[in-house]
Protein backbone atom coordinates (compact mmCIF):
# COMPACT_ATOMS: atom_id res chain seq x y z
CA UNK A 1 0.00 0.00 0.00
CA UNK A 2 1.75 3.11 -1.21
CA UNK A 3 0.73 6.70 -1.25
CA UNK A 4 1.48 8.77 -4.31
CA UNK A 5 0.76 12.10 -5.89
CA UNK A 6 1.40 13.86 -2.60
CA UNK A 7 2.93 17.03 -4.01
CA UNK A 8 2.10 20.32 -2.34
CA UNK A 9 0.47 18.79 0.74
CA UNK A 10 1.55 19.33 4.31
CA UNK A 11 3.79 16.78 6.04
CA UNK A 12 1.92 13.75 7.38
CA UNK A 13 2.93 14.57 10.92
CA UNK A 14 0.61 17.56 10.63
CA UNK A 15 -2.27 15.08 10.50
CA UNK A 16 -3.64 16.45 7.23
CA UNK A 17 -3.59 14.15 4.21
CA UNK A 18 -5.27 14.60 0.84
CA UNK A 19 -4.82 15.42 -2.82
CA UNK A 20 -8.30 16.55 -3.89
CA UNK A 21 -8.64 20.07 -5.25
CA UNK A 22 -10.98 21.16 -2.46
CA UNK A 23 -8.61 19.91 0.21
CA UNK A 24 -5.56 21.47 -1.45
CA UNK A 25 -7.35 24.81 -1.23
CA UNK A 26 -7.73 24.28 2.52
CA UNK A 27 -4.04 23.47 2.88
CA UNK A 28 -3.05 26.59 0.97
CA UNK A 29 -5.10 28.79 3.29
CA UNK A 30 -3.57 27.06 6.31
CA UNK A 31 -0.07 27.76 5.03
CA UNK A 32 -0.96 31.40 4.38
CA UNK A 33 -2.53 32.17 7.76
CA UNK A 34 -0.23 30.04 9.95
CA UNK A 35 2.68 32.55 10.17
CA UNK A 36 0.32 35.34 11.26
CA UNK A 37 -1.60 36.02 14.48
CA UNK A 38 -4.96 36.44 12.78
CA UNK A 39 -7.99 34.75 14.37
CA UNK A 40 -9.29 31.77 12.38
CA UNK A 41 -12.75 30.20 12.31
CA UNK A 42 -12.82 26.59 11.08
CA UNK A 43 -16.18 25.23 9.95
CA UNK A 44 -17.35 21.86 8.70
CA UNK A 45 -19.26 18.77 9.67
CA UNK A 46 -18.34 16.68 12.68
CA UNK A 47 -15.43 14.34 12.02
CA UNK A 48 -13.91 16.28 9.12
CA UNK A 49 -10.66 17.07 10.94
CA UNK A 50 -11.16 20.61 12.22
CA UNK A 51 -8.88 20.04 15.22
CA UNK A 52 -6.16 18.66 12.94
CA UNK A 53 -6.39 21.83 10.85
CA UNK A 54 -6.08 23.96 13.97
CA UNK A 55 -3.05 21.97 15.11
CA UNK A 56 -1.43 22.35 11.69
CA UNK A 57 -1.88 26.13 11.91
CA UNK A 58 -0.23 26.14 15.33
CA UNK A 59 2.63 23.84 14.29
CA UNK A 60 3.42 26.02 11.27
CA UNK A 61 3.29 29.25 13.27
CA UNK A 62 5.97 31.12 15.27
CA UNK A 63 4.10 29.90 18.38
CA UNK A 64 4.82 26.22 17.68
CA UNK A 65 7.17 25.91 20.67
CA UNK A 66 4.51 27.26 23.02
CA UNK A 67 1.49 25.28 24.23
CA UNK A 68 -1.67 24.70 22.21
CA UNK A 69 -4.68 24.18 24.48
CA UNK A 70 -7.81 22.51 23.07
CA UNK A 71 -11.13 23.30 24.76
CA UNK A 72 -14.37 21.58 23.80
CA UNK A 73 -16.92 24.24 24.68
CA UNK A 74 -19.78 21.81 24.22
CA UNK A 75 -18.39 19.28 26.71
CA UNK A 76 -17.96 21.68 29.63
CA UNK A 77 -21.07 22.73 31.60
CA UNK A 78 -22.11 26.33 31.08
CA UNK A 79 -21.46 27.33 34.67
CA UNK A 80 -17.93 25.92 34.62
CA UNK A 81 -16.66 27.00 31.18
CA UNK A 82 -15.96 30.60 32.17
CA UNK A 83 -13.88 29.46 35.14
CA UNK A 84 -12.04 26.92 32.99
CA UNK A 85 -11.16 29.53 30.37
CA UNK A 86 -10.25 32.47 32.60
CA UNK A 87 -9.51 30.89 35.98
CA UNK A 88 -11.05 31.83 39.30
CA UNK A 89 -10.07 33.43 42.58
CA UNK A 90 -10.26 31.62 45.89
CA UNK A 91 -13.73 31.83 47.39
CA UNK A 92 -15.29 33.17 44.18
CA UNK A 93 -17.99 30.51 44.31
CA UNK A 94 -19.01 27.50 46.38
CA UNK A 95 -16.25 24.91 46.11
CA UNK A 96 -13.53 27.36 45.02
CA UNK A 97 -11.20 26.47 47.89
CA UNK A 98 -8.16 27.82 46.08
CA UNK A 99 -7.26 30.02 43.13
CA UNK A 100 -6.88 28.30 39.78
CA UNK A 101 -5.34 29.29 36.46
CA UNK A 102 -7.52 29.24 33.39
CA UNK A 103 -6.71 27.88 29.94
CA UNK A 104 -5.90 31.34 28.57
CA UNK A 105 -3.21 31.90 31.19
CA UNK A 106 -1.84 28.38 30.60
CA UNK A 107 -1.72 28.98 26.83
CA UNK A 108 -0.04 32.40 27.14
CA UNK A 109 2.33 32.83 24.21
CA UNK A 110 0.72 29.94 22.37
CA UNK A 111 -2.62 29.01 20.83
CA UNK A 112 -6.04 28.17 22.24
CA UNK A 113 -8.42 26.11 20.11
CA UNK A 114 -12.07 26.61 21.02
CA UNK A 115 -13.97 23.69 19.53
CA UNK A 116 -17.78 23.83 19.32
CA UNK A 117 -17.66 27.59 19.86
CA UNK A 118 -21.36 27.76 19.00
CA UNK A 119 -22.19 26.12 22.35
CA UNK A 120 -20.64 28.94 24.38
CA UNK A 121 -23.07 30.98 26.51
CA UNK A 122 -23.66 34.67 25.75
CA UNK A 123 -22.13 35.65 29.09
CA UNK A 124 -18.86 33.86 28.32
CA UNK A 125 -18.90 35.25 24.78
CA UNK A 126 -18.65 38.76 26.23
CA UNK A 127 -15.42 37.91 28.08
CA UNK A 128 -13.99 36.13 25.03
CA UNK A 129 -14.64 39.21 22.90
CA UNK A 130 -12.69 41.32 25.37
CA UNK A 131 -9.74 38.94 25.14
CA UNK A 132 -9.79 39.15 21.35
CA UNK A 133 -10.06 42.93 21.24
CA UNK A 134 -8.07 44.06 24.28
CA UNK A 135 -5.82 41.04 24.98
CA UNK A 136 -6.95 41.13 28.59
CA UNK A 137 -9.44 39.44 30.92
CA UNK A 138 -10.45 39.15 34.56
CA UNK A 139 -10.68 35.82 36.34
CA UNK A 140 -13.96 34.77 37.92
CA UNK A 141 -14.27 36.51 41.28
CA UNK A 142 -11.05 38.42 40.69
CA UNK A 143 -10.44 42.19 40.84
CA UNK A 144 -7.31 42.50 38.71
CA UNK A 145 -7.03 42.70 34.93
CA UNK A 146 -4.64 40.19 33.40
CA UNK A 147 -2.90 40.62 30.08
CA UNK A 148 -2.51 37.66 27.75
CA UNK A 149 -0.92 36.92 24.38
CA UNK A 150 -2.84 34.00 22.88
CA UNK A 151 -3.85 33.22 19.34
CA UNK A 152 -7.47 32.07 19.13
CA UNK A 153 -8.65 29.45 16.65
CA UNK A 154 -12.32 28.51 16.86
CA UNK A 155 -14.33 25.75 15.23
CA UNK A 156 -17.97 24.82 14.83
CA UNK A 157 -20.25 22.52 12.87
CA UNK A 158 -23.12 24.98 13.33
CA UNK A 159 -24.26 27.85 11.10
CA UNK A 160 -23.16 30.80 13.24
CA UNK A 161 -24.91 33.32 10.98
CA UNK A 162 -28.23 31.67 11.82
CA UNK A 163 -27.24 31.51 15.49
CA UNK A 164 -26.65 35.29 15.36
CA UNK A 165 -30.09 35.84 13.83
CA UNK A 166 -31.69 33.74 16.58
CA UNK A 167 -29.88 35.74 19.26
CA UNK A 168 -27.85 32.71 20.38
CA UNK A 169 -24.47 34.12 19.33
CA UNK A 170 -23.13 37.65 19.55
CA UNK A 171 -22.81 39.38 16.21
CA UNK A 172 -19.71 41.35 17.22
CA UNK A 173 -17.96 38.17 18.37
CA UNK A 174 -18.89 36.40 15.14
CA UNK A 175 -17.34 39.15 13.05
CA UNK A 176 -14.21 39.10 15.24
CA UNK A 177 -13.81 35.32 14.95
CA UNK A 178 -14.60 35.31 11.24
CA UNK A 179 -11.46 37.22 10.26
CA UNK A 180 -10.42 34.17 8.22
CA UNK A 181 -12.77 31.26 7.68
CA UNK A 182 -11.60 27.80 6.65
CA UNK A 183 -14.27 25.33 5.53
CA UNK A 184 -13.23 21.69 5.78
CA UNK A 185 -15.21 19.78 3.12
CA UNK A 186 -16.96 16.53 4.10
CA UNK A 187 -15.34 13.29 2.99
CA UNK A 188 -18.10 12.60 0.44
CA UNK A 189 -17.02 15.79 -1.36
CA UNK A 190 -13.38 14.72 -1.55
CA UNK A 191 -13.58 11.11 -2.69
CA UNK A 192 -10.11 11.35 -4.22
CA UNK A 193 -8.71 11.43 -0.70
CA UNK A 194 -10.44 8.27 0.56
CA UNK A 195 -7.79 5.85 -0.74
CA UNK A 196 -4.83 7.73 0.63
CA UNK A 197 -6.55 8.18 3.99
CA UNK A 198 -7.57 4.52 4.20
CA UNK A 199 -4.01 3.42 3.46
CA UNK A 200 -2.59 5.75 6.10
CA UNK A 201 -5.08 4.59 8.75
CA UNK A 202 -4.45 0.93 7.93
CA UNK A 203 -0.69 1.37 8.23
CA UNK A 204 -1.09 3.19 11.55
CA UNK A 205 -3.38 0.52 13.02
CA UNK A 206 -1.11 -2.33 11.90
CA UNK A 207 2.01 -0.65 13.23
CA UNK A 208 0.41 0.27 16.58
CA UNK A 209 -1.08 -3.19 17.13
CA UNK A 210 1.81 -5.12 15.54
CA UNK A 211 -0.45 -6.72 12.95
CA UNK A 212 0.77 -7.65 9.49
CA UNK A 213 -1.25 -5.73 6.89
CA UNK A 214 -2.24 -7.51 3.68
CA UNK A 215 -3.63 -4.39 2.06
CA UNK A 216 -6.89 -3.23 0.50
CA UNK A 217 -8.31 -4.60 -2.76
CA UNK A 218 -9.59 -2.49 -5.65
CA UNK A 219 -13.21 -3.46 -5.00
CA UNK A 220 -12.66 -2.52 -1.35
CA UNK A 221 -11.53 0.96 -2.37
CA UNK A 222 -14.51 1.22 -4.73
CA UNK A 223 -16.95 0.46 -1.91
CA UNK A 224 -15.32 3.09 0.30
CA UNK A 225 -15.66 5.64 -2.50
CA UNK A 226 -19.34 4.76 -2.99
CA UNK A 227 -20.24 5.07 0.70
CA UNK A 228 -21.30 8.62 1.84
CA UNK A 229 -19.37 8.53 5.17
CA UNK A 230 -21.78 10.55 7.35
CA UNK A 231 -19.19 10.40 10.14
CA UNK A 232 -16.51 11.64 7.75
CA UNK A 233 -12.82 10.94 8.44
CA UNK A 234 -13.50 9.83 12.00
CA UNK A 235 -15.87 7.13 10.73
CA UNK A 236 -13.42 5.99 8.05
CA UNK A 237 -10.64 5.63 10.61
CA UNK A 238 -12.91 3.69 12.98
CA UNK A 239 -14.03 1.31 10.23
CA UNK A 240 -10.46 0.59 9.11
CA UNK A 241 -9.39 0.03 12.71
CA UNK A 242 -12.31 -2.29 13.41
CA UNK A 243 -11.84 -4.35 10.23
CA UNK A 244 -8.13 -4.89 10.82
CA UNK A 245 -8.40 -5.73 14.52
CA UNK A 246 -11.42 -8.02 14.24
CA UNK A 247 -9.97 -9.86 11.26
CA UNK A 248 -6.31 -9.81 12.34
CA UNK A 249 -4.94 -8.11 9.25
CA UNK A 250 -6.91 -10.04 6.63
CA UNK A 251 -7.01 -8.68 3.09
CA UNK A 252 -9.60 -5.91 3.12
CA UNK A 253 -11.99 -6.50 0.25
CA UNK A 254 -15.53 -5.39 -0.54
CA UNK A 255 -17.18 -8.37 1.13
CA UNK A 256 -15.28 -7.78 4.37
CA UNK A 257 -16.00 -4.05 4.40
CA UNK A 258 -19.71 -4.61 3.81
CA UNK A 259 -19.85 -6.29 7.22
CA UNK A 260 -18.52 -3.19 8.96
CA UNK A 261 -19.40 -0.04 7.01
CA UNK A 262 -22.30 1.75 8.67
CA UNK A 263 -22.11 -0.64 11.63
CA UNK A 264 -21.35 2.09 14.18
CA UNK A 265 -24.69 3.72 13.52
CA UNK A 266 -26.64 0.46 13.82
CA UNK A 267 -24.95 -1.36 16.71
CA UNK A 268 -27.45 -3.39 18.70
CA UNK A 269 -27.40 -3.37 22.46
CA UNK A 270 -27.87 -7.16 22.36
CA UNK A 271 -25.07 -9.64 21.82
CA UNK A 272 -24.53 -10.28 18.09
CA UNK A 273 -25.29 -13.70 16.66
CA UNK A 274 -22.24 -14.97 14.77
CA UNK A 275 -23.06 -17.48 12.04
CA UNK A 276 -20.92 -19.96 10.08
CA UNK A 277 -18.02 -19.83 12.53
CA UNK A 278 -16.65 -22.17 15.13
CA UNK A 279 -17.33 -21.38 18.79
CA UNK A 280 -13.69 -20.34 19.26
CA UNK A 281 -13.81 -18.01 16.26
CA UNK A 282 -17.13 -16.56 17.38
CA UNK A 283 -15.83 -15.96 20.89
CA UNK A 284 -12.68 -14.27 19.65
CA UNK A 285 -14.69 -12.03 17.34
CA UNK A 286 -17.04 -11.00 20.14
CA UNK A 287 -14.07 -10.18 22.36
CA UNK A 288 -12.34 -8.19 19.62
CA UNK A 289 -15.57 -6.32 18.87
CA UNK A 290 -16.05 -5.47 22.54
CA UNK A 291 -12.45 -4.29 22.85
CA UNK A 292 -12.77 -2.03 19.81
CA UNK A 293 -15.97 -0.48 21.13
CA UNK A 294 -14.41 0.00 24.58
CA UNK A 295 -11.37 1.63 23.04
CA UNK A 296 -13.54 4.04 21.04
CA UNK A 297 -15.53 4.89 24.16
CA UNK A 298 -12.34 5.45 26.15
CA UNK A 299 -11.04 7.85 23.50
CA UNK A 300 -14.28 9.85 23.70
CA UNK A 301 -14.13 9.91 27.52
CA UNK A 302 -10.43 10.83 27.48
CA UNK A 303 -11.15 13.75 25.17
CA UNK A 304 -13.91 14.99 27.47
CA UNK A 305 -11.82 14.57 30.63
CA UNK A 306 -8.95 16.52 29.06
CA UNK A 307 -11.26 19.53 28.81
CA UNK A 308 -12.32 19.13 32.45
CA UNK A 309 -8.86 18.80 33.96
CA UNK A 310 -8.87 19.93 37.53
CA UNK A 311 -12.63 19.50 38.02
CA UNK A 312 -13.50 16.72 40.46
CA UNK A 313 -16.92 15.12 40.60
CA UNK A 314 -18.02 13.00 43.55
CA UNK A 315 -21.36 11.27 43.78
CA UNK A 316 -23.04 11.40 47.21
CA UNK A 317 -24.08 8.09 48.69
CA UNK A 318 -27.85 8.36 48.81
CA UNK A 319 -30.16 5.38 48.92
CA UNK A 320 -33.20 7.23 47.60
CA UNK A 321 -33.77 9.83 44.84
CA UNK A 322 -31.85 12.95 45.74
CA UNK A 323 -34.59 15.55 45.31
CA UNK A 324 -37.06 13.52 47.40
CA UNK A 325 -34.61 13.17 50.28
CA UNK A 326 -33.77 16.87 50.27
CA UNK A 327 -37.44 17.84 50.35
CA UNK A 328 -38.06 15.64 53.39
CA UNK A 329 -34.94 16.94 55.14
CA UNK A 330 -35.87 20.54 54.41
CA UNK A 331 -39.31 20.04 55.92
CA UNK A 332 -37.82 18.48 59.09
CA UNK A 333 -35.28 21.25 59.57
CA UNK A 334 -37.81 24.05 59.21
CA UNK A 335 -40.40 22.28 61.42
CA UNK A 336 -43.20 24.18 59.78
CA UNK A 337 -46.32 22.46 58.57
CA UNK A 338 -47.12 25.26 56.15
CA UNK A 339 -43.75 25.52 54.49
CA UNK A 340 -44.51 27.11 51.12
CA UNK A 341 -43.16 25.91 47.77
CA UNK A 342 -40.80 28.86 47.30
CA UNK A 343 -39.11 28.26 50.66
CA UNK A 344 -38.71 24.56 49.96
CA UNK A 345 -37.36 25.27 46.48
CA UNK A 346 -34.69 27.66 47.79
CA UNK A 347 -33.65 25.23 50.54
CA UNK A 348 -33.41 22.38 48.04
CA UNK A 349 -31.23 24.42 45.71
CA UNK A 350 -28.91 25.52 48.51
CA UNK A 351 -28.50 21.96 49.76
CA UNK A 352 -27.96 20.58 46.27
CA UNK A 353 -25.18 23.08 45.59
CA UNK A 354 -23.60 22.34 48.96
CA UNK A 355 -23.65 18.57 48.47
CA UNK A 356 -22.32 18.79 44.91
CA UNK A 357 -19.74 21.42 45.90
CA UNK A 358 -21.05 24.07 43.54
CA UNK A 359 -21.37 21.79 40.51
CA UNK A 360 -24.51 23.27 38.99
CA UNK A 361 -24.97 20.64 36.31
CA UNK A 362 -25.10 17.81 38.85
CA UNK A 363 -27.22 19.87 41.22
CA UNK A 364 -29.76 20.55 38.47
CA UNK A 365 -29.89 16.88 37.54
CA UNK A 366 -30.39 15.86 41.17
CA UNK A 367 -33.17 18.41 41.59
CA UNK A 368 -34.91 17.13 38.48
CA UNK A 369 -34.73 20.46 36.60
CA UNK A 370 -32.80 21.75 33.60
CA UNK A 371 -29.47 23.52 34.03
CA UNK A 372 -30.83 26.76 32.56
CA UNK A 373 -33.80 26.61 34.93
CA UNK A 374 -31.37 26.32 37.84
CA UNK A 375 -29.48 29.42 36.65
CA UNK A 376 -32.75 31.34 36.52
CA UNK A 377 -33.64 30.19 40.04
CA UNK A 378 -30.22 31.21 41.36
CA UNK A 379 -30.79 34.72 40.08
CA UNK A 380 -34.32 34.75 41.45
CA UNK A 381 -33.15 33.80 44.95
CA UNK A 382 -29.89 35.82 44.80
CA UNK A 383 -27.82 32.67 45.25
CA UNK A 384 -25.20 33.40 42.59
Amino acid sequence: MKQNDNKNILPEDMGLIGRSESFRSVLEIIKQVAPTNITVLITGESGTGKEMAARAIHNLSPRKDKPMITVNCGAIPEGILESELFGHAKGSFTGAVESRKGYFETANGGTIFLDEIGEMSLQTQVKLLRVLEEKEYMEVGGDKIKKVDVRVIAATNKDLEQAVERGEFRQDLFYRLNAVRIFIPPLRKRKEDIRILAVKFAEDVCRTNKIKCRGITEDGFQLMEEYPWPGNIRELRNVIERVIILNRGALIDRALLEQHIGQRQNISKNLPVVLHKSSDQAERELIYRALVEIRMAIEDIRSMISTLKGVEFKEPKFKYPFHAEITEEAAKENKEETLNIKQMERINIEKALKIYKGNRKKAAKALGIGERTLYRKLKEYNLE
